[in-house]
């Protein structure tokens, strides 16, 4: 019984060599893969939509029982959040075809316009760079620089507006208190000072009451 063992073991020490001989010549053993180091974590992107490959290649920090439980919990999180927006997405494809069918094309093209902005929204937060002062401040002395020429053109055009405004006074009937004295003035003045006309004021002559 003992020499049976022990040509089982000898056997299988041999068939090990042969094994590991034959693998190194062939080249099917890839070695040893560099181990990455700690801290040097791959999370999700945040600034577009998760693919298959960004689940794949996500890693975490090992800590002292298995993996940082705060980068995980974000990792679901953002998962979370993916899933959650492919399937409003689907479900407004899936309305706008029901309404293409139905005849509705005013819904249709409602929903259409509805999923274009969004998709251009994302289009838009994945193009715009995070945290740039300088173009933000850039632009927003462009954009100051422009209001501030477009309002003084209408400052311009105001001024050439306003000049017809002194127009000779309107108020010419404001020496009515001369008719009054012109009233008195017969009883005073002399016979035929009221025969004449005033032509600067355009009244006619006074009429005197012939007498009884």
């Amino acid at each position: 019984m003992g020499q049976v063992l022990l040509l089982l073991v000898v056997a299988l020490t041999v068939a090990a060599v042969v094994f590991g001989v034959t693998v190194l010549v062939t080249g099917r053993d890839p070695g040893l893969v560099p181990v990455e180091p700690d801290g040097r974590a791959v999370p999700l992107p945040a600034s577009r939509p998760l693919r298959e490959s960004d689940v794949g290649d996500v890693r975490f920090d090992t800590a002292t029982r298995g993996y940082r439980m705060a980068q995980v919990d974000q990792a679901l999180r953002r998962t979370a959040y993916d899933i959650g927006y492919k399937s409003e997405l689907i479900g407004v494809l899936e309305a706008e075809v029901t309404a293409l069918r139905e005849g509705r094309a005013a819904d249709a093209d409602e929903l259409r316009r509805t999923r274009e902005q969004a998709a251009a929204a994302a289009e838009a937060a994945d193009a715009t760079p995070v945290g740039d002062p300088g173009e933000a401040a850039s632009a927003d002395a462009d954009g100051r620089s422009t209001v501030s020429g477009d309002a003084d053109e209408p400052a311009t055009v105001g001024a050439g507006v306003d000049e017809p405004a002194p127009v000779g006074p309107v108020d010419e009937p404001a020496p009515v208190p001369a008719r009054a004295a012109d009233a008195d003035a017969p009883e005073t003045a002399p016979a035929g000072a009221g025969e004449l006309a005033d032509p600067a004021g355009g009244r006619g002559q006074t009429v005197r009451p012939e007498p009884a």
